[in-house]
C-alpha cells in the first residue's frame, strides 16, 4: 500500500520509506536538490514568458490558456507577485460580454491565423474586440488563482487587489449559471471535452465513440482516409502519437467544433440539437471551490453577492449528490440529457476532494481509492485515470499520466479533510517526479518516466509551489 509510510525530516532533507508493488522506494530531496530545481523551473517560467502571458510550451502550445495561466500564477506569486497579477488581469482582455471566458485567447502573429478561423469567435455578437479567442471555457480556476496570490499581500493591497478581479470573475460565475445551467438544477453543463481541461477523458470519450461519431468519420476510419489528418497535426509534430488523441477523435472532436461555430456559440441553438452535452463531475467540483473562493473575496471587500447567486450556489451544493454512486463508491459524470451516470471512473472521482462538500465517510473512501494499487496508488500517483480502467493507459495525454496539477488539486483537498501524511507524501512524489524528470506535461505513473510536451509551463509552477508548501 502506498501510504504505509515511514517519515523522518531533518533541516537539509527529507524522505520517505514507502511500500508499493511489493517493493521498497527510499526518496529524499536535498536542500541542492530543491534549490536547483526551483532555479530549473523558474527557467522554464522566464523561456515561456510573453510578456504579459505564459504560453504553456513553446511551439506546441503557442497561445494563452485559462487554468494554465491560473496554475502558473500560483507558482508565479512566488518569484515575482505583479507578474502572476499580470498573468490573470491578461485573461480579462478575452473576457465576452456575456461573461464567459474562453479557454483559449490567440497569439494574433500570422502564423496562428488557421488557429484563429478555426473558432471565428468574431461570429458571436458577444465576443470581444479586437482579441481573438476561442468560444468555450475551461475548468474555473481563476477564483483560486486570485486569492492564492491575495495570500501573499498586505490587506491593503489585497483589497485592492481583489477590487480589480471582482467584476470579470462576478461576471463569470453568473455567465457559468446563466448559459450553463438553462434549467436551473444546479450543475453546469459542458458542450466539448475540451472544457473539461481533461480533453480526452474516458467519460467524455465513450460517449464521443458510441453516439458521436459522424457518417463520414466512420467512414473515413474505415477506409483509413483518416490518416491524412496526421500531415496537418501540429501536437504529433512534437509528441508521438501514441500519447495523443487517435485520428478518428482527433476528426470527431473538430467536427463538434465545427457544429458549434456554425450555431455562433449560441447555447440556446446548441442545445436545441445537441446530445452531446455532460455534466463534468470535475469541472463541477472546481466550480464548487471556485464559488467558495468568490464569497471569500466579497467578505473581504465587504461586498454584497449578486441577487440570486448565492441562492444557486448552494443548489450546486445540494445537486452534486446526484453525482454520488454508492454502490461503487465513486462520483461520476453524468449525461445532462439522460440525468444517467457516465460509469467511466477518472481522477476527477478525487476532486470532490477539493471542493470540500463530501461527508468525512465519503472522504474516507476516496481516499482508499488513492491507497490502492489497483486504482490510484501506483508508484508515482495520481494517474489520470485508474489502473483498473480500460481506458488505462500510462503515457495516453489524459487517459492514464500523472499530472502534477491534478496531483495539486487532490493535496489541496488532502489537507482540508485533514489528510496531512496523504498530502505530505504526494506533495514529495510531486517533487521528487518533477526533480528527476524535469518539467515535462506529464509523467508515467508506473515509472515516472517523462512524456508529453517539454519545459511544460504549469509542472515548473506547481513545483515551484510545492517546494515552497515545504
Amino acid at each position: 500500500m502506498l501510504y504505509k509510510v515511514l517519515k523522518y525530516v531533518n533541516y537539509f532533507s527529507f524522505g520517505y520509506v514507502c511500500m508499493n508493488h511489493k517493493h521498497i522506494r527510499y526518496t529524499c530531496i536535498s536542500m541542492k536538490d530543491s534549490l536547483d530545481l526551483l532555479a530549473r523551473a523558474t527557467e522554464v517560467l522566464e523561456e515561456n514568458d510573453r510578456k504579459s502571458y505564459t504560453v504553456p510550451a513553446g511551439d506546441l502550445y503557442p497561445h494563452q490558456w485559462l487554468w494554465d495561466s491560473c496554475f502558473i500564477a500560483i507558482g508565479l506569486r512566488h518569484i515575482d507577485i505583479e507578474r502572476a497579477k499580470t498573468e490573470l488581469l491578461s485573461l480579462i482582455r478575452g473576457q465576452w460580454r456575456n461573461g464567459m471566458l474562453p479557454n483559449m485567447i490567440f497569439n494574433n502573429d500570422p502564423a496562428y491565423s488557421r488557429d484563429r478561423n478555426a473558432w471565428r469567435s468574431w461570429l458571436s455578437p458577444y465576443a470581444p474586440d479586437g482579441v481573438a479567442t476561442s468560444g468555450i471555457t475551461q475548468p474555473p480556476m481563476l477564483a483560486e488563482a486570485v486569492v492564492r496570490i491575495g495570500e501573499m499581500l498586505a490587506a491593503p493591497e489585497r483589497r485592492t487587489w481583489y477590487r480589480q478581479m471582482w467584476p470579470g470573475l462576478v461576471a463569470y460565475h453568473k455567465w457559468l449559471y446563466e448559459d450553463r445551467d438553462p434549467h436551473d438544477e444546479g450543475l453546469i453543463l459542458l458542450i466539448h471535452p475540451w472544457e473539461t481541461g481533461l480533453d480526452n477523458t474516458p467519460p467524455w470519450m465513450s460517449e464521443l465513440h458510441e453516439h458521436q461519431l459522424s457518417w463520414w468519420i466512420r467512414a473515413m476510419h474505415k477506409s483509413g482516409a483518416d490518416n491524412i489528418v496526421s500531415l496537418i497535426r501540429r501536437d504529433t509534430r512534437s509528441v508521438p502519437a501514441s500519447e495523443r488523441f487517435s485520428n478518428v477523435e482527433v476528426l470527431a472532436l473538430y467536427d463538434v467544433q465545427l457544429r458549434l461555430r456554425r450555431k455562433a456559440y449560441d447555447i440556446d441553438k446548441i442545445l436545441n440539437h445537441s446530445m452531446f452535452t455532460i455534466e463534468d463531475l470535475g469541472f463541477n467540483a472546481i466550480f464548487i471551490r471556485a464559488n467558495q473562493h468568490l464569497q471569500t473575496i466579497a467578505k473581504s471587500l465587504k461586498e454584497p453577492m449578486p441577487e440570486g447567486l448565492l441562492k444557486r450556489i448552494k443548489k450546486t451544493e445540494a445537486a452534486f449528490e446526484g453525482l454520488w454512486h454508492d454502490v461503487s463508491g465513486q462520483y461520476y459524470s453524468r449525461n445532462f440529457i439522460t440525468h444517467d451516470l457516465i460509469q467511466e471512473p477518472s481522477i476527477a472521482t478525487l476532486l470532490p476532494l477539493y471542493a470540500g462538500t463530501v461527508t468525512p465517510e465519503r472522504a474516507k473512501r476516496l481516499v482508499k481509492m488513492l491507497e490502492s494499487e489497483h486504482m490510484f496508488g501506483l508508484g508515482y500517483p495520481v494517474p489520470s485515470v485508474p489502473r483498473s480502467s480500460s481506458w488505462f493507459d500510462p503515457k495516453r495525454y489524459w487517459q492514464g499520466p500523472t499530472w502534477l496539477n491534478m496531483n495539486w488539486l487532490v493535496v489541496d483537498g488532502l489537507k482540508r479533510y485533514g489528510f496531512h501524511e496523504h498530502a505530505a507524501l504526494l506533495t514529495d512524489l510531486s517533487i521528487e517526479l518533477v526533480g528527476r524528470n524535469g518539467c515535462t506535461e506529464y509523467f508515467d505513473p508506473l515509472t515516472g518516466e517523462a512524456a508529453g510536451a517539454d519545459n511544460f509551463s504549469w509542472t515548473a509552477a506547481l513545483a515551484i509551489d510545492f517546494l515552497k508548501q515545504k
